[in-house]
């Protein structure tokens, strides 16, 4: 008796649910694939037609030529957002010292969100070495730690000195930029007003490690490639990765400003100032970076 009721639920109820589930699975499934499947061909289409941005004002800027007066050469912040980052913090500020623009025409800021006493001591006294050196960087710790990253980039943001300059570029911790970033970002901003950010593709320093780094690696390029690459080419949008973009501070502005409503605060500024007909541009060509994949 009990076993023929069971029978009946499974059939008049279990059955039927789990059928309608598994169909919602395989629609959902057949939707992805044929969205993965048009990107992939978008991306063919970019690599047969070979597009990319082209600067209007030229590739890269001439630093010698822009000295004597001449040339775009605009003043950039950068910032260095950290947490409690012992293992990276030395090398992330040296390679942003070494990014080859004027220092007159270049601010560091080194965000430092740790709530380790030990780390932000190590932190600071690297900083305050690189201004013994001459370098135009500021150590800056909030003591009321709200909003996370989001939070400690508003924070910044709000500082007097931020009215002086011209555009942002915002680095995680464990990014490594190279020296001539900045001179092959910066052009792309030359006589288009409307544009509001430039991403650069992320590169990793330990990407052939082992099998864990290399899925890892072949995950993120598929990301960069294919969804950022065919995103930016066909409907002009893509999300902020939160690291190696250069911002204009006034698309930063009209968006909002840093929000800390959101853990996905790179998504959530894209969004903002896409919505507010700023214009975007992916380079996948400049692989930026230096990361490291977990291993």
């Amino acid at each position: 008796m009990v076993y023929s009721r069971w029978v009946l639920v499974r059939v008049e109820y279990l059955a039927p649910s789990l059928q309608f589930l598994t169909n919602a699975c395989i629609v959902l499934f057949l939707i992805q694939s044929m969205d993965r499947l048009v990107l992939c061909l978008g991306c063919f289409w970019i690599r047969f037609k070979k597009i990319k941005p082209v600067p209007k004002g030229g590739g890269v800027v001439d630093l010698e030529s822009t000295e004597k007066g001449f040339g775009f050469f605009p003043m950039v912040l950068v910032q260095i957002a950290m947490c409690n980052e012992k293992e990276v913090y030395q090398q992330s500020i040296t390679v942003v010292c070494n990014l080859d623009w004027p220092k007159r025409k270049l601010l560091i800021q080194v965000l430092d969100d740790s709530d380790d006493p030990t780390t932000q001591l190590l932190i600071k006294e690297e900083v305050q070495k690189w201004q013994q050196e001459g370098a135009n960087i500021l150590y800056r710790h909030c003591i009321i730690r709200d909003g996370y990253k989001a939070g400690n980039l508003k924070s910044a943001m709000n500082c007097s000195y931020v009215r002086d300059y011209e555009f942002v570029a915002i680095f995680d911790a464990y990014f490594q930029p190279m020296p001539d970033f900045l001179k092959k970002i910066v052009p792309h901003f030359k006589d288009n007003e409307e544009l509001g950010l430039v991403q650069a593709r992320w590169s990793f320093v330990n990407k052939d490690e082992n099998l864990l780094t290399r899925l890892q690696n072949i995950n993120l390029a598929f990301h960069f490639e294919v969804e950022q690459q065919v995103n930016w080419i066909f409907i002009n949008f893509f999300e902020f990765n939160g690291t190696a973009g250069l911002w204009r501070i006034k698309a930063l502005e009209d968006a909002g400003g840093w929000l800390e409503r959101t853990t996905v605060e790179d998504m959530d500024i894209a969004v903002r100032a896409h919505l507010h007909g700023w214009k975007f541009i992916f380079l996948n060509d400049v692989g930026e970076g230096g990361g490291e994949l977990y291993m």
